[in-house]
């Protein structure tokens, strides 16, 4: 991921794991993301911040979803804590999330960092989806 985001992770100022809600987190005792992020982290010497972006709201499943009703179930899911906002304002976020399907997860979770004033957003991601 840090070879194939190097252009990506040249300008970025912090990785920002997608986060999990913490009943999902509970029950897999593990963020994937997170894990991925401290990775490409330990890689490109870039800082990593698991608590700069919360899920407030538990989603259902985007399985058999379509694109539209993926959005629809993301909306509002995601904020950044107040005590957050100066650690996202004016930066370079590198979004980190394992698969990638229909971006609906992603637009969320990059809208809540834009709004909260970071500069600019960019993903990572390991797997990308292909749907026909």
């Amino acid at each position: 991921m840090a070879r194939a985001g190097s252009d990506l992770l040249l300008d970025a100022d912090l990785l920002v794991p997608v986060p999990l809600h913490r009943s999902r987190l509970r029950s897999r005792q593990f963020n994937q993301s997170c894990a991925l992020a401290e990775v490409v982290s330990c890689r490109c010497g870039i800082p990593v911040d698991p608590f700069a972006l919360e899920r407030v709201r538990s989603t259902a499943s985007q399985v058999g979803l379509s694109r539209s009703q993926r959005a629809i179930n993301l909306q509002g899911a995601f904020r950044v804590p107040d005590a957050m906002v100066p650690r996202i304002a004016g930066r370079r976020i590198v979004l980190v999330d394992d698969v990638l399907t229909s971006g609906a997860t992603v637009n969320a979770a990059s809208r809540a960092l834009l709004r909260a004033g970071a500069r600019r957003v960019d993903v990572l991601v390991l797997a990308r989806v292909c749907t026909s």
